[in-house]
């Protein structure tokens, strides 16, 4: 019996093993670089989903910091371990594309992952303020603390912070580089931020399509469609509603 246990002892795991119960218990973590709008990003995976999204220096810098904040270490994945699905969202940019892939939550609570899963529900090449996403949470009066979980996404890039932006229509900070990188971003899907702020500027918080009598977000993909003429901007919901509007069913400006 003490020979058979000394033997199991001595014995050695299969090539990869290790690596294999660490990729199962979602511990085994990859990363991979992207190339993106704000020049080139780190993103790490493991079994849970995608765990992270860095825009550093370098691969030591990255790795550095991904353990300081998820305590555990990151491995560069071969070209042939990058998940297509990841791949794909990352080179499309596409936010049916992003929504589709699994994301590693873990580090957020429960609220800062409800505020997160939000954001990814706003379409590309558009933007809602932080209240819409306080009031879709069933949160309406943590606009704040919405603020405050999107300034700490651990995915950004992938899980859109970059389109939530203030409540009075201007774009806002960015932990990915400020509001210069924020408009890059946005304007690399197509959001005119310049239109954004000269609304914001005016006071404009929706624009009515007088044709439909709905009102939107100003950048609403039905308010895109609407010609000059019957474009209307209003200040406020109570303001569109006293002119006969109603909010819109897809973007969704009010309760």
């Amino acid at each position: 019996m003490l020979k058979d246990l000394q033997r199991l002892g001595e014995m050695r795991a299969p090539a990869g093993f290790t690596n294999r119960v660490l990729r199962a218990v979602g511990l085994d973590e990859r990363f991979a670089v992207f190339d993106s709008p704000l020049g080139r990003v780190y993103v790490a995976w493991n079994a849970n989903g995608i765990s992270s999204v860095m825009r550093v220096a370098d691969e030591a810098t990255f790795g550095k910091e991904f353990e300081a904040l998820h305590g555990r270490s990151v491995q560069r994945a071969a070209d042939r371990e990058i998940p297509r699905a990841l791949r794909r969202a990352m080179e499309t940019r596409s936010a049916a594309d992003a929504r589709r892939l699994k994301y590693d939550l873990r580090s957020c609570t429960q609220f800062e992952a409800a505020v997160l899963r939000k954001a990814l529900e706003i379409p590309r090449g558009q933007v809602r303020p932080y209240n819409w996403i306080a009031r879709e949470i069933g949160r309406p009066k943590a606009v704040r603390a919405v603020g405050t979980a999107l300034a700490n996404n651990p995915v950004p890039i992938l899980i859109p912070c970059h389109r939530v932006v203030r409540g009075d229509g201007k774009i806002g900070n960015y932990g990915l580089g400020g509001p210069q990188k924020k408009t890059r971003i946005l304007e690399a899907e197509g959001v005119d931020v310049g239109a954004l702020e000269r609304y914001a500027h005016q006071g404009m918080r929706f624009k009515g399509v007088s044709s439909t009598k709905i009102f939107c977000w100003p950048t609403c993909a039905a308010g895109h469609r609407a010609k000059a003429e019957n474009v209307r901007p209003f200040r406020s919901e109570a303001e569109a509603r006293a002119a006969g509007y109603r909010p819109c069913k897809q973007c969704r400006p009010a309760a």
